[in-house]
């Protein structure tokens, strides 16, 4: 699933003038209006809850928001940060190396392409803000994916029967999911993965709602930050009133409102291959989330 955020449709961005790197922007979801970086640190530093998306292999995103979780640290907004990237229930420990100290909380550090990441989580660690997992271990995913509800842990279960998807909410999950399996993905798969991508999306919910500073900020993929069907869902059935804000990372050509978020920051984009390339998928099998 590391490559369903890099493949949504190109779509028309209008009325947005150049921002001040390099054509970078930031737009307000809701006006289409351009808004400065320090607009969006003030809102991020004022929300109970900031979450900040990516495409996994765009640099330019991992540097954007290390940059903004070092500001935060250096304004004295105490914010704790919950990763994808990291098991949840497993803090970042001590030690002189990073990659060591992040393999130990479950980074994947062959997967993620280190160090990709690393222009993320430095600012982090150099700013003393806590830094925790918010994901499952893939073994679990896949037994979700595998079982459905009987394989939830019971806090996952609680929180999922809590907040269900409306029916339009679960369309546009499906619809992501098969075009992140680049239109290959077997019907008979397709609630296995939604279940396994909503049980992941609970266990980021619960690791934010559990933080110990506020805001609590999320680094995660796109698809996860969104507020229609992703963890923003998840934490605004739990706490009708908090501050919510979510910031997709995309590049040009993408749009706000494809991407269900209160702001979309766009950058230059990553040179890339196409990712569906020669890909097939078997109708059974082993699932993969």
């Amino acid at each position: 699933m590391r490559r369903r955020s890099l493949l949504a449709a190109p779509l028309v961005l209008a009325g947005c003038a150049g921002w001040h790197r390099g054509g970078e922007r930031i737009v307000e979801a809701a006006s289409g209006r351009v808004v400065t970086r320090d607009e969006l640190l003030g809102l991020t530093s004022g929300s109970d809850f900031a979450l900040l998306g990516e495409l996994h292999d765009n640099p330019h995103h991992h540097v954007r928001r290390g940059e903004l979780l070092r500001d935060l640290g250096r304004a004295g907004v105490r914010a704790a940060v919950v990763a994808e990237h990291l098991m949840r229930g497993r803090p970042l420990g001590d030690g002189p190396d990073l990659r060591d100290r992040l393999v130990a909380a479950g980074f994947d550090a062959k997967g993620w392409g280190w160090p990709l990441h690393e222009p993320l989580f430095a600012p982090v660690v150099r700013a003393g803000l806590p830094l925790a997992g918010g994901n499952l271990p893939r073994e679990l995913v896949r037994g979700i994916a595998r079982d459905g509800e009987p394989a939830l842990p019971p806090e996952l279960a609680v929180l999922l029967r809590t907040a269900p998807l409306d029916a339009t909410a679960e369309a546009g999950l499906d619809a992501e999911l098969v075009e992140g399996h680049c239109g290959q993905l077997p019907a008979a798969r397709l609630g296995g993965l939604r279940r396994a991508q909503r049980a992941r999306d609970a266990s980021m919910a619960l690791a934010l709602l559990e933080a110990p500073g506020r805001p609590a900020v999320l680094v995660a993929g796109n698809g996860h930050v969104r507020l229609d069907h992703g963890v923003g869902q998840l934490l605004a059935v739990q706490r009708p009133t908090a501050r919510i804000v979510s910031v997709a990372f995309g590049e040009p050509g993408m749009s706000a409102a494809e991407l269900s978020c209160t702001h979309l920051w766009i950058t230059a984009p990553a040179t890339r291959d196409d990712p569906c390339a020669g890909m097939t998928l078997p109708a059974s099998g082993p699932r993969r989330a």
